[in-house]
């Protein structure tokens, strides 16, 4: 079974009742929704709910964050990277979704929809229609209104009972327990004068790391002055008290902490010291104040710490967006967000050839909302760097399954771009690409040509490469080796190869060959196309000794992508000349390579491999295993199967004799054991397996 849940970072005190209901409700199909004002614990029920229940015979249990999510475009994005679907068609996410789903059984988390609830309530009622098994638990401060919805209100604790609990548990996490009957009665009255709401308690206990209890409840007596200067405005809740206790907690900052707290707003998510550096520095906030003004906003629970990373909850994000526009700083923040997104793809774009490749995969995955963020900041600013942006990207977010999401920003920074921009080309390159891994060649190979063209008139080399190797991807996908072979030599021979159409060549363009050049993306990605193609076109002896040489130059650079596509095609090469056994150790460490950047597309694709060098060693108990892998991750990015042409015959060979040597019913009883087991525990059972026979 699937779970992706996140940890829980602090134990849900009280709600019994509302945590039997909600557990009680999730057992059947349909939708959940528990509602209530900002701070009253929605999400940390919701996690709670999930993480406690018996799910035995689900087949996953999956949480949204929707807090993140600035832009309703990228709702279903969100939900597909919960379900880990990595779609790869050119279907609407909508529909990927709904056939992911079909008929399994699956919990779904969406939390914090409030923002997004127009398109949340469209969602969820087009998979509720399509998926009969499907159990959706949401959260947000109203509900969704649809038919059949069952809502569970949550309001504040008590404050005598359970609102004190919390409170004394908080207070004694902050190094501040309850000491005698006097603090202990004195806080009653402060969890009363707090109406009981969750997070104002919360936020009241890390008052105590700095102010004694009396000290705190005397604040109670007069409102916060940040709040006579903001009363006017949009708050974050409705909620006096927890307004209230989020303006006490401001006014007990020191002047960095309340402009680092309003400068950190502008993140839709986690981030972490290294980012709040980039985006916040400025004025009073310099290295060392920044790095003291987080610590105390941590101390005083306005931002929470787990793993490394910080974020803040809604309601304090909310306040300090308020100050943030009362500083007139927010255009200001938002621009520098952007700028320090765009550095941080350069230096992706850097390190993707070499020993830092596995790393920016990570890091250019944690940072996906703030670079749609940036993104759409710098498109809805007519900014050309949009291009560059989301060109640096793309090679990051499509092993990432983000393919839907990279279409979608390239076109709309094309839309938007100067026509003579040198920037369109990677932007072109970028949109082809998508449309090529999304199985619509046709598009892809128009966009490949139109980046040709721009690179080629610009004179730039490595553009025209990279343009060449989306061309001869496509011919190989639709068996045209010959044609990808000689594109690929031409990129590959230090001269600029020209567009087909040679019209479009530029009057005095010239084809002379300078030196040979240094390594770059552009020519990895020729020299792994004309291996390819060197294996579809049947000639394995020199496809199999390129592949080594480029092997070992990958090795050499602690490069993972490329080395794991070459170990693909030695594996295959063994396959066709019955090298079973080298085969298995191929494609073993192509699956290796592919986990350590989280290519799903790549994990199916050397599955198949190692299952039918499995099969083909007689080893069919090892075999139907990778079978069921197989079978899983390919479900995971939306295709029955996919690869070049002299692959997939091989696939189903593999399956019929497998079942032959198992008989059908052992066969169907294998693969349903192994489909039971969440994605990465099955690829990680294939990988441990020792041989059988």
């Amino acid at each position: 079974m699937l779970i992706n849940l996140p940890s829980e970072t602090t134990p849900c005190l009280g709600r019994d009742a509302e945590l039997a209901e909600v557990r009680q409700l999730l057992r059947e199909p349909g939708l959940v929704t528990v509602t209530g004002g900002a701070g009253m614990g929605k999400s940390r029920l919701a996690l709670r709910s999930a993480r406690g229940g018996d799910w035995a015979g689900f087949d996953a249990v999956c949480w949204a964050d929707l807090w993140p999510v600035q832009n309703d475009a990228l709702l279903s994005a969100s939900v597909a990277d919960a379900l880990r679907l990595s779609d790869h068609t050119s279907r609407t996410l909508v529909e990927a979704l709904c056939d992911w789903l079909g008929n399994r059984r699956v919990l779904l988390v969406l939390d914090s929809c409030e923002h997004l609830l127009e398109t949340t309530r469209s969602l969820v009622a087009d998979l509720l229609t399509v998926c009969p098994r499907l159990t959706v638990l949401v959260t947000s401060r109203e509900a969704l209104g649809t038919a059949g919805e069952a809502v569970v209100v949550l309001g504040p604790l008590d404050p005598a009972t359970d609102g004190f609990a919390l409170f004394e548990a908080r207070a004694t996490a902050a190094g501040r327990p309850l000491r005698d009957t006097t603090e202990r009665l004195l806080a009653t009255r402060l969890c009363t004068r707090l109406e009981g709401v969750p997070l104002a308690l919360e936020l009241a206990a890390g008052l105590l790391r700095h102010r004694t209890l009396q000290e705190a409840w005397d604040l109670t007596e007069e409102k916060p002055e940040a709040l006579d200067r903001l009363e006017a405005g949009p708050h974050p809740s409705r909620h006096g008290a927890l307004r209230t206790a989020v303006g006490w907690s401001h006014e007990l900052c020191r002047p960095v902490e309340r402009l680092l707290w309003a400068r950190l707003a502008v993140f839709p998510g986690s981030f972490d010291a290294d980012l709040a550096a980039l985006v916040c520095l400025g004025g009073p906030l310099t290295a060392d104040t920044l790095r003291e003004a987080l610590t105390g906003l941590v101390r005083k629970s306005v931002v929470v710490l787990h793993d490394g990373r910080y974020r803040m909850l809604d309601s304090v994000r909310a306040y300090g967006r308020m100050w943030l526009r009362e500083l007139d700083e927010e255009p200001a923040v938002a621009a520098r967000h952007a700028a320090a997104m765009l550095e941080t793809s350069r230096r992706a774009r850097d390190g993707w050839l070499g020993a830092e490749q596995q790393h920016w995969y990570a890091r250019m995955r944690d940072l996906f909302h703030d670079v749609c963020l940036a993104t759409r900041h710098l498109i809805d600013a007519e900014d050309p760097t949009a291009l560059e942006l989301i060109g640096n990207t793309a090679f990051f977010w499509v092993c990432s399954g983000h393919l839907h999401e990279v279409a979608y920003y390239a076109q709309l920074a094309l839309e938007v771009a100067p026509p003579d921009d040198p920037r369109r080309v990677r932007a072109l390159w970028t949109l082809g690409l998508a449309r090529i891994l999304q199985s619509d060649h046709v598009t892809g190979r128009t966009h490949a040509q139109a980046s040709l063209r721009e690179a080629f008139a610009a004179g730039d080399t490595e553009g025209v490469r990279q343009a060449v190797y989306l061309e001869g991807l496509a011919a190989l996908l639709d068996g045209e080796p010959i044609t990808a072979l000689s594109r690929a030599d031409e990129a590959l021979r230090a001269g600029v190869p020209a567009p087909r159409d040679a019209a479009d060549r530029p009057a005095g363009a010239t084809r002379a060959d300078p030196p040979r050049p240094a390594l770059t993306f552009g020519l990895m990605l020729c020299g792994l196309v004309r291996v390819f193609a060197l294996t579809g076109a049947g000639r394995l002896d020199q496809a199999r000794r390129e592949a080594e040489m480029q092997r070992e130059v990958c090795v050499d650079l602690r490069e993972f992508w490329t080395r794991s596509y070459l170990d693909y095609q030695l594996a295959l090469i063994a396959l066709i000349e019955e090298r079973h056994r080298e085969a298995a150790g191929h494609a073993r460490d192509m699956l290796d390579a592919k986990q350590r950047i989280g290519d799903q597309f790549g994990i199916a694709m050397g599955l198949d491999l190692l299952a039918t060098s499995w099969c083909a060693q007689d080893d069919p108990e090892r075999a139907v295993v990778a079978i069921a892998a197989s079978d899983r991750f390919w479900s995971a990015v939306g295709l029955l199967r996919r690869g070049t042409p002299e692959v997939l015959p091989m696939c189903a060979l593999t399956r019929a004799r497998t079942r032959a040597l198992l008989g059908s019913a052992e066969y169907e009883d294998q693969v349903r054991r192994a489909q039971t087991m969440a994605p990465d525990s099955l690829l990680h059972t294939v990988l441990g397996q020792q041989r059988t026979r």
